[in-house]
């Protein structure tokens, strides 16, 4: 098969290098000509554990390539793929179809037989409509059929969940177009991955649905774990005792400072947002929304209490190591990661931050100028009054914790991501403090 690829970012990267090494041939599209250049150099323009490794497999074999023409590459696909970006939209949290818009008009312009378009982007129900009537009023004279096919890629895992998925949903009832998007799954068909086929506005809900559920456990666990420390609960046993339950299941039920990253938060947005459109109101996704924002800055106030303080009073001109920035391990991805509201609530009380991230520091910058980054965990914290584990990097699961607390002015640490026992970090001499124990 033939295959375009509308981005090539996250979703159009990762997706585009799966494909090619299924066999088919495929060709990435992006506007950007610093990036294609890159890609072509073999540099890539996201850190994804195998990525690189995949993409200069296949370039090699001659079956992915990289392009700004989007006319000559849409020519004769067999697919076409649209995975550009879908930010919130500013004002109303709608998710910005903008640019998913805007490519399928150029597609429309540059269709030169039957094919199917796919919105690989993760859109709100309805959007394969208007796809569909762009298409319908360039009028190409060909047989054009428009699916949805969302993606359920874990950043930091993506390859491993493209390859093994938990499900393929495939959005049509257009039987050309299902035989199409079997053709281009059959190695994943062969590995009995299941394929559940759908109508278009189901699958585009599917995807809302799945995050919305996924944050909601997160956000549960971690009110629970608050429950926990107010009445002498340890979070992780009632995590286990709760999640060995198949009803309920293990995942996602790890307390923290919140969820961030690409999807969670534009995407239960974007849920709320069409849940209105629609009046038919979704209270718990409301509640999961106000009480995730709530949390991250619940954490900054968490950090100063540690240090002895209560708002700026006592911890006015103190240093705080941050340990970890982007929103999960193994990703670069820095977008609504808890740290940014910590860090801010730590600035805003007059503290001074000092912070490591084995991949995030780059994008921090511009999201964070006003703070000290450091070449290691150690540098990070070297004469400060507390270290705050944000993220839960392997780095930092087995650091020398009497060298971290000799290297400190004091040594206090809060464990945002429960690393560390508390008996450990106690007998190296710490006062400890973590979630929900």
């Amino acid at each position: 098969m033939r295959i375009t690829m509308i981005g090539s970012g996250y979703v159009g990267l990762v997706s585009g290098a799966c494909f090619s090494d299924f066999g088919h041939d495929v060709i990435c599209v992006d506007k950007d000509a610093n990036k294609i250049a890159a890609l072509e150099a073999g540099k890539m323009p996201i850190f994804e554990p195998g990525l690189d490794t995949l993409v200069a497999t296949n370039v090699a074999a001659g079956r992915l390539t990289f392009t700004t023409d989007l006319k000559s590459a849409v020519a004769g696909a067999d697919a076409v793929f649209i995975a550009v970006g879908t930010p919130s939209r500013r004002g109303d949290g709608h998710a910005d179809l903008s640019f998913v818009f805007a490519a399928s008009k150029e597609i429309a312009a540059a269709v030169t037989g039957p094919i199917v378009i796919v919105t690989k982007s993760t859109v709100p129900v309805g959007t394969g409509d208007k796809v569909e009537e762009i298409m319908t009023e360039a009028n190409t004279g060909h047989d054009i059929a428009v699916v949805s096919n969302p993606e359920f890629l874990r950043e930091g895992a993506a390859i491993g969940d493209f390859k093994r998925p938990d499900r393929i949903v495939i959005g049509t009832e257009d039987e050309r177009a299902k035989q199409v998007m079997r053709d281009i799954y059959r190695p994943l068909y062969l590995n009995e991955s299941p394929i559940l086929f759908t109508g278009r506005r189901t699958s585009e809900l599917i995807k809302y649905a799945a995050n919305a559920f996924l944050a909601t456990k997160i956000t549960f666990i971690n009110e629970i774990a608050d429950l926990c420390e107010a009445v002498g609960a340890n979070v992780q046993d009632v995590s286990r005792g709760i999640g060995l339950d198949n009803r309920i299941g293990s995942k996602f039920l790890h307390a923290g400072p919140g969820y961030g990253g690409s999807c969670f938060p534009k995407d239960t947005l974007a849920l709320l947002k069409t849940s209105e459109d629609y009046d038919t109101p979704v209270r718990i996704v409301e509640a999961v929304v106000q009480v995730n924002d709530n949390r991250k800055r619940a954490m900054g106030r968490k950090v100063i209490k540690a240090l002895g303080g209560t708002g700026s009073e006592g911890v006015k001109g103190k240093t705080v190591a941050v340990l970890g920035l982007t929103f999960k391990p193994n990703t670069d991805d820095m977008r609504d990661a808890p740290s940014l509201s910590i860090v801010q609530s730590l600035i805003d009380a007059g503290i001074k931050v000092q912070a490591h991230d084995p991949e995030g520091m780059e994008a921090a910058k511009a999201m964070m100028p006003d703070i000290g980054y450091c070449n290691d965990a150690y540098e990070a914290v070297t004469g400060a009054d507390a270290v705050v584990i944000v993220t839960e990097w392997d780095v930092y699961r087995a650091l020398d914790l009497k060298r971290v607390a000799k290297a400190m002015n004091a040594p206090v640490m809060v464990d945002l991501r429960n690393v560390y026992p508390p008996s450990d970090a106690e007998k190296a001499g710490f006062a400890y403090s973590s979630i929900g124990r």
